[in-house]
């Protein structure tokens, strides 16, 4: 009696080293339990694993609640070919300023932190410690590492379980200046099998603009307010060919195989140049999405069946009417 071959371990790239967000939010992710997670050093090397197949997928930071969106995965998700989003976490953010033993508060000159971390602790940090330098580090855990390799800082922003990684001490806990502080993840891979719509989704994509004129935004955002479709994001990024050209990264509430948002998008492929399609996906939040009665997949269908049997030579259709 012969058994099914046992599935392909998968591979899983995070921003590392062990204990950062990152790899707090991979740690949702329920196929990747049990598998095996790779150690990176920043979002274009996770993007690489899985372009070059090394890995299934990646987990990277889109945007924070306080800072906006993460500009180098932005651009890294409009340029690198082949991506799709395939899922988004949240991860609540808070943290800890750590020394290396015996090191006292008023010794602290310099401090290393990750540029997003250190801008969500900037308030604290120049209340407390007046005057002070800041080193970036690669991730908020590098920077609490980085105390133990050398001595270029005096102290760290870090995640509050980074002590139970390194042997440093903690100075001050809770030092982030906006509490509810939440960062957004996104599950990145090459899969090209859409997640089925659950009436809890986001789709994530980029568009430029064709011209630089007056009203050529107001076009592009026409797409998506003439179909009854929601924006919960949009942002722009440089192209870096000239000035003035810039690409705009957008998530719409729905799913692509909603009528209302698959005619958006088809609004958007007649509009711009370029559009890159990064992924439906189920919203981390689970809030489902409302929207106008006007604009739904009824209303669309029906209008699509009026037409063809125009063109077609059919009798006519009577018009829907809701209501009593």
């Amino acid at each position: 009696m012969s058994t099914a071959p046992a599935p392909e371990p998968r591979s899983y790239s995070y921003l590392g080293p062990r204990g950062t967000f990152t790899e707090a939010a991979l740690a949702q992710v329920d196929e990747a339990r049990g598998q095996e997670w790779r150690s990176v050093n920043n979002v274009g090397e996770a993007l690489e694993d899985v372009v070059s197949g090394r890995s299934t997928a990646a987990m990277i930071a889109i945007e924070n609640s306080i800072e906006g969106g993460v500009s180098v995965a932005q651009d890294a998700l409009s340029t690198m070919p082949g991506l799709r989003i395939i899922g988004e976490y949240l991860v609540r953010v808070g943290f800890v300023l750590v020394v290396r033993p015996g090191t006292r508060l008023e010794d602290v000159k310099v401090v290393a932190a990750h540029p997003v971390a250190y801008a969500q602790c900037r308030g604290w940090l120049d209340r407390t410690l007046p005057g002070h330098a800041h080193i970036p580090a690669s991730s908020n855990v590098q920077a609490a590492a980085g105390l133990l390799e050398n001595d270029l800082a005096d102290a760290a922003v870090a995640p509050p379980n980074i002590v139970d990684h390194y042997a440093l001490d903690t100075l001050a806990h809770g030092i982030i200046d906006n509490p509810n502080a939440v960062t957004r993840f996104v599950l990145v891979s090459t899969s090209r099998e859409l997640p089925r719509p659950t009436g809890a989704d986001k789709t994530s994509l980029v568009a430029e603009l064709p011209v630089d004129r007056a009203g050529a935004l107001l076009e592009l955002l026409e797409q998506f307010s003439t179909r009854g479709v929601n924006m919960s994001l949009l942002e722009s990024r440089p192209i870096g060919d000239e000035l003035g050209r810039y690409r705009f990264i957008i998530d719409a509430d729905g799913h692509i195989l909603d009528e209302r948002v698959a005619d958006a998008m088809l609004g958007v492929r007649r509009f711009s140049p370029s559009v890159v399609f990064l992924g439906s996906y189920p919203r981390a939040d689970g809030a489902r999405v409302s929207f106008d009665p006007r604009y739904g997949d009824d209303v669309f269908i029906d209008a699509r069946d009026w037409l063809r049997a125009i063109v077609s030579g059919e009798p006519d259709v009577p018009p829907r009417i809701d209501g009593p």
